[in-house]
């Protein structure tokens, strides 16, 4: 089955509508949170919330995915300058009906899975809860035009789920916890300032003031490599408390994150970009990888 010949409304367009591939970003940082209690203490470990953590990230995703697809498209975002991966109401794979519909009911099964995680993490979660849920709703709708994106990125896709995970499972928060956190936001931020790279011109013009438009390609391109190289360089904490491999086998991260940034100055700008969106979803899943094996030995 074609892309354009898929029907309104079913499985296949549902699935495209949900993004699978911006799962990297969702799972990743719950993971680095899981293992990272775990090996701090393993008789403390819990597995149902580790699992629960793993779906509210995904569930949470999906949402966000869906309140993007609907409101870029109802502002009218969504249209033939898009440079951008197809999206579901744009295209007609999805009613925008449905989409409204759809976006109801990930926000409450998000609530639902999120809720019991109360049980081990207190009732401060609540209020990340909550954070977590208005951040879906207003980075399409007011956020990405303000030019927060990325410190927002770093908070919502490293801080909050790498130390709130971590606390679930133990009730405190160490500080290489926290700075692990921060490099795993910076690494994953590199998917974003690809995304509003390959945008910038169309950003410009429907005044979206992102950081890349307002810093400049030359500045963006360096700000893409040196994120990488940060996230990585963060990890010189574990030299000093028995995790040496944490340290060193995500330094090889660093040989993809490199060559995906040379294809990203080689083709500048248009669609082909999309390319590079990939490439790096692909290394951010690396790091991810090679961040736990290291973790573990």
């Amino acid at each position: 089955m074609t892309i354009s010949s898929i029907k309104k409304n079913s499985l296949k367009a549902w699935i495209l509508a949900s993004r699978p591939k911006t799962l990297t970003g969702a799972s990743v940082p719950v993971a680095m949170g899981v293992v990272l209690s775990y090996v701090d203490n393993s008789y403390l470990f819990k597995i149902i919330p580790a699992v629960l953590c793993f779906l509210f990230a995904f569930i949470m995703q999906i949402d966000a995915n869906f309140i993007n697809d609907f409101f870029d498209y109802a502002k009218g975002v969504d249209n033939e300058k898009r440079l951008g991966p197809k999206r579901a109401c744009a295209e007609g794979w999805v009613s925008a009906s449905s989409m409204k519909r759809a976006i109801g009911f990930t926000t409450l099964l998000a609530c639902a899975v999120g809720l019991p995680l109360v049980i081990w993490g207190r009732l401060e979660l609540l209020i990340v809860g909550v954070l977590c849920v208005l951040f879906c709703f207003l980075y399409t709708t007011h956020l990405s035009y303000m030019g927060l994106v990325d410190l927002l990125v770093v908070v919502f896709f490293g801080i909050v789920p790498v130390c709130i995970t971590y606390y679930i499972q133990l009730h405190t928060c160490t500080w290489y916890v926290f700075i692990s956190s921060v490099a795993c936001g910076l690494i994953i931020d590199t998917l974003m300032v690809v995304n509003n790279y390959r945008d910038r011109y169309t950003d410009i013009l429907s005044g979206k003031r992102t950081l890349i438009t307002r810093i400049g390609e030359r500045n963006s391109k360096n700000f893409y490599l040196m994120l990488g190289i940060s996230g990585v360089l963060s990890g010189l904490i574990y030299l000093h408390n028995d995790h040496i491999w944490a340290f060193i086998l995500p330094l090889f991260y660093l040989i993809p994150h490199f060559f995906t940034y040379r294809r990203m100055v080689q083709i500048d700008r248009g669609p082909e970009l999309n390319t590079v969106l990939g490439m790096t979803a692909r290394n951010i899943l690396i790091y991810g990888i090679l961040f736990v094996i290291g973790l573990l030995l």
